[in-house]
């Protein structure tokens, strides 16, 4: 049987629930599993457990579900005298005292070059961007979103066709393996933290159906682009005659941009 290391992991979505898989199989078992509450999903709002909650469980790692990080919640943690934290896309913001309850600090999984895409959607800025490389940084936490020192890093190229639903996956894999790389350095000591320059810094802000608006006279790269990066999100779409049409199925050679498979509102899903 696995034992658990002196570390507790804070995540939700697929993303961190992917992550902690692959920290179970090398061998890095946290103390304890903190993700959010259950909630209610599918047409019939059945109230269910968190992707991260049903990894944990089915190994037998404790569960927590705390709906806020408050003075209870924290001595609860305390309890666990765990010596570091280890948060992937966990959903709330940690205050100050709360990153402070872990003596070697709380390690973030970051999917850019920090400090490049500080913010909720990096992913989606590097491809709006067109960006030929991207990657994944693993950074000590702080109370300014995404600033913490650097730890370690890891690129990979970025494909001139590849969209969100082909890189989303491939960065998820490349961060669960440099964690991985990262943390046994980490524990022994061996990692010497780099300050991030701020003066390189940009953001990418949280998403909003609006953002999935194209204007078809727009530059084709530029409208590629944005399919490209809300591909798997919140998708992309114009209007013609008063109504909005969701574009499916994009393509982009030879310059332009080809709109393939549409959804008119209110209607079935057709070719264009």
């Amino acid at each position: 049987m696995l034992q658990p290391h002196n570390f507790l992991y804070f995540g939700t979505p697929k993303v961190a629930s992917d992550t902690l898989a692959s920290l179970i199989e090398s061998g890095f078992v946290p103390k304890l599993v903190v993700t959010s509450p259950d909630a209610p999903r599918g047409r019939g709002l059945i109230l269910t457990p968190s992707e991260t909650k049903v990894v944990a469980l089915a190994h037998n790692i404790p569960v927590l579900t705390p709906k806020t990080l408050d003075a209870e919640t924290i001595a609860t943690l305390r309890s666990y005298a765990c010596d570091y934290a280890v948060c992937v896309a966990y959903g709330k913001i940690f205050p100050e005292e709360f990153i402070a309850a872990f003596p070697r600090g709380i390690l973030n999984v970051h999917y850019s070059l920090l400090p490049k895409y500080r913010g909720a959607t990096p992913l989606e800025a590097a491809l709006l961007a067109g960006d030929a490389v991207t990657g994944v940084t693993i950074q000590k936490m702080v109370r300014e979103l995404d600033a913490g020192d650097i730890l370690a890093q890891a690129s990979t190229p970025v494909a001139p066709s590849e969209t969100a639903r082909e890189l989303r996956p491939r960065l998820i894999t490349l961060g669960a393996k440099l964690l991985v790389e990262t943390l046994p350095r980490f524990e022994r000591g061996e990692i010497t933290p780099v300050a991030q320059d701020a003066s390189r810094a940009s953001r990418s802000g949280k998403l909003k159906k609006e953002d999935g608006l194209l204007d078809l006279g727009a530059p084709a790269p530029e409208n590629w682009n944005k399919y490209r990066a809300y591909a798997d999100t919140i998708g992309t779409y114009f209007v013609k005659d008063g109504k909005r049409i969701k574009i499916t199925k994009a393509s982009f050679a030879h310059g332009r941009f080809t709109i393939e498979r549409v959804i008119p509102e209110g209607k079935r899903e057709t070719n264009y």
